[in-house]
């Protein structure tokens, strides 16, 4: 195949570089198009804006960070919030001593593997929720109380249960541990709900809504076991 002359070579040299040129030119007067609008929507000093979406129906709104720093929603945690962490740390705690008998107790491997997911689970949660109530400490009327109740909250063995599961070992381990585990799963369901329901801050919600997802389905794979 025949090389191109040199002179076309170079010109389409000098064409691609124009091309570029052109194209970075018309980018920056994109860019400072931009700029003159939100000096327009009020940020003539320069400053960054924050960009608010409306509600269905209207219009997004341009707003200064000290704006949107006042329309931020109060997620101040209330009663519902402490009481919702106070005893889901407990709660949890009963789950892990549960799950501690198991690698000598229990027979099955899948009750086994349970048991340390549920260990690796709710270990790291328990820390993330002591460290939340040390950011926020209850109030003297909320950590009194149905705060410290902890035998009345949903799924929570008792310590006849308890006793018994302790003693238990082979396939009676593992039928009583998966009984009593998925009681207690179904219970932290409905505190999570109540929390979702009930309470105003945000990382608290965070933490009941992971909560909802894990133990629904260890809830259906302990069914399936069972």
């Amino acid at each position: 195949m025949a090389k191109a002359p040199r002179g076309r070579t170079v010109l389409r040299a000098r064409l691609g570089r124009f091309a570029g040129a052109a194209a970075a030119a018309g980018l920056l007067l994109a860019l400072a198009g931009c700029q003159g609008d939100d000096r327009e929507d009020g940020s003539e000093d320069g400053r960054a804006m924050v960009v608010a979406p409306g509600k269905p129906g209207e219009k997004a709104r341009t707003l200064t960070p000290e704006q949107a720093a006042k329309e931020k929603p109060d997620d101040s945690p209330n009663a519902a919030d402490h009481a919702y962490v106070q005893n889901m740390i407990e709660h949890h705690r009963q789950a892990l001593t549960m799950s501690a008998l198991a690698p000598e107790r229990a027979s099955a491997d899948g009750v086994k593997r349970l048991a340390q997911r549920i260990t690796a689970a709710q270990q790291p949660e328990i820390g993330a929720m002591e460290k939340w109530l040390a950011l926020h400490p209850a109030p003297p009327a909320a950590s009194g109380g149905h705060g410290h109740d902890h035998g009345a909250m949903p799924g929570m063995a008792t310590e006849q249960q308890l006793k018994e599961l302790s003693e238990a070992a082979g396939a009676d381990f593992d039928r009583l541990f998966l009984k009593l585990m998925t009681a207690h799963h179904e219970g932290a369901l409905k505190m999570a709900g109540e929390a979702l329901t009930g309470g105003n801050n945000v990382a608290v919600e965070e933490m009941a809504t992971e909560v909802v997802a894990t133990q629904s389905a260890e809830i259906h794979r302990m069914r399936a076991m069972g």
